[in-house]
């Protein structure tokens, strides 16, 4: 892992520490942070995430504005959309760092694995996104999450150029994490 994104992953998961211990030091959370940051932004990292009410990186992380570039929709499902500002934030904003973030109790998970494998009759583009990695064997849509993230991290790759040289290039790194519920913690999945 390059220097900067390991700086970057070290201050995430010591800003997780605090969130989960309830010692919340971020210190740019007001208007005068804002004010600090109108003409330009310099992220330490991109965080893709779903939109789930209850993900809130800048608090998970106890970051404030400024601090992360954070990407969300439903299940965090690989759209144009989000590849394109994921792309921005590497390309644009030289991000070194990519978190692709899934979380307990994701109804898009949850849609998923109680649909599967029938033709979804609602959000097909999210629910179909997802049964490519569920078997019969999947039991619990919480792992379905966690192993998702794989998907996600291969099909930010695999979709993009500007990614993948970046990546190559040793200028990018692209992790995943997983938000406990229970804890507050982020745990992880590939060093």
């Amino acid at each position: 892992m390059n220097e900067k994104a390991k700086r970057a992953l070290d201050i995430l998961i010591e800003g997780n520490k605090n969130f989960v211990n309830g010692k919340s030091e971020a210190q740019n959370r007001d208007v005068k942070a804002l004010v600090a940051n109108r003409h330009g932004q310099s992220p330490i990292a991109c965080i893709v995430t779903c939109s789930d009410s209850r993900v809130v990186p800048e608090f998970i992380f106890d970051k404030g504005i400024g601090d992360l570039f954070v990407v969300r929709g439903a299940g965090a499902v690989i759209g144009p959309n989000i590849l394109e500002s994921v792309e921005y934030a590497v390309d644009h904003l030289k991000v070194p760092l990519v978190v692709v973030m899934s979380h307990d109790d994701c109804g898009v998970m949850k849609a998923a694995k109680s649909s599967y494998p029938e033709e979804p009759s609602v959000f097909k583009l999210l629910i179909k996104s997802v049964y490519e990695i569920i078997d019969n064997k999947t039991k619990c849509y919480n792992e379905l999450a966690r192993d998702y993230t794989l998907v996600k991290k291969r099909k930010l790759l695999k979709r993009s150029e500007i990614l993948r040289k970046a990546y190559a290039n040793g200028k990018l790194e692209i992790v995943r994490a997983y938000f406990k519920f229970d804890t507050g913690e982020i745990v992880i999945l590939d060093e």
